[in-house]
């Protein structure tokens, strides 16, 4: 998986519990292959949205297994790293390597706030103890560590950290990434609401969460950004806002999950200690996907 193969559309795939909370692979694999009919270019299992953290250790390299083996190489399988400690990603990252991973989206040790040399030892360590291609997730307002586009360049030298996937929310860091470090790695937005912003900038790809609700549309506005077709980008962008905006959310997870019930293509079980919506909430959340499924709009291809 070369760094040209980290271009377009890598949605954060949700995984799929059942009412009991098990592990629901199965219907874990029928999204991704809804996904994969929609055209996107590649998948992100285990990350943020994907629950990682809930998840027990076989249960990760279960849900790496199974969605490997349902893609069967049409398109790369990412898997997002996000570990307690600098030991348990390696081992991580090398037991999925094995499994038939495409690649890794790796983020800071979970909980602690590591300071910046130990951030930078733990990304070296992590990515040396795989072969494999891999994106550094900088989110600095989910995991209180922050990689500047100076560390970036610093970080350069690793051969297969070929990606980033910025979420610090500020625009400008793609310009500042582009005027640090040229075009050395591929730029992925990581915040759905700066979708259409962070495309006129100069990206190369999008980590999509609340689009894994709307594929279709997903990756038709995705298009129509490379086409540069911003007028049609733009009007789609406007009906899509209000849906992009669950993801920016501290609930992002039962918002998504809840959108992917109602449009069908899984159901709304999150693991503890998170919990289902209930009450006003919920209705709020239910108002905006109910209205985005009354309003989607006529496609027209070319």
């Amino acid at each position: 998986m070369s760094q040209h193969v980290w271009q377009g559309v890598f949605p954060a795939v949700t995984t799929q519990f059942k009412r009991d909370l098990s592990l629901d692979l199965e219907a874990t694999a029928r999204h991704c292959e809804v996904l994969i009919q929609s055209g996107v270019s590649g998948l992100i299992v285990g990350g943020s949205l994907g629950e990682n953290q809930t998840l027990l250790p076989q249960e990760k390299r279960d849900l790496v297994a199974e969605i490997v083996k349902l893609s069967a190489g049409r398109v790369p399988v990412v898997s997002g790293v996000a570990e307690m400690s600098t030991a348990l990603a390696r081992s991580y990252v090398q037991d999925c390597e094995k499994l038939g991973a495409s690649g890794f989206m790796i983020m800071p040790a979970m909980v602690y706030k590591a300071d910046r040399e130990e951030a930078m030892h733990h990304f070296r360590s992590v990515g040396a103890a795989t072969s494999l291609p891999w994106m550094l997730y900088n989110n600095p307002v989910g995991y209180p560590v922050d990689i500047t586009p100076q560390q970036f360049a610093e970080l350069a030298s690793i051969p297969n950290l070929v990606a980033l996937k910025e979420s610090s929310a500020n625009t400008r860091r793609i310009t500042e990434l582009r005027l640090e470090v040229g075009n050395r790695y591929a730029i992925f937005v990581g915040v759905d609401d700066l979708a259409l912003e962070a495309s006129i900038l100069g990206i190369d790809g999008w980590v999509a969460g609340s689009g894994i609700a709307f594929p279709t549309e997903n990756q038709y506005f995705w298009e129509l950004t490379r086409a540069g077709r911003w007028d049609e980008a733009r009007e789609l962008y406007r009906w899509f806002y209000p849906l992009l905006k669950l993801d920016t959310h501290v609930k992002f997870v039962q918002y998504i999950k809840l959108a992917v019930q109602e449009t069908g293509l899984g159901s709304e079980w999150v693991r503890e200690p998170r919990l289902p919506l209930t009450g006003a909430e919920r209705e709020h959340v239910l108002k905006i996907v109910h209205a985005g499924i009354a309003n989607r709009p006529r496609l027209e291809r070319r």
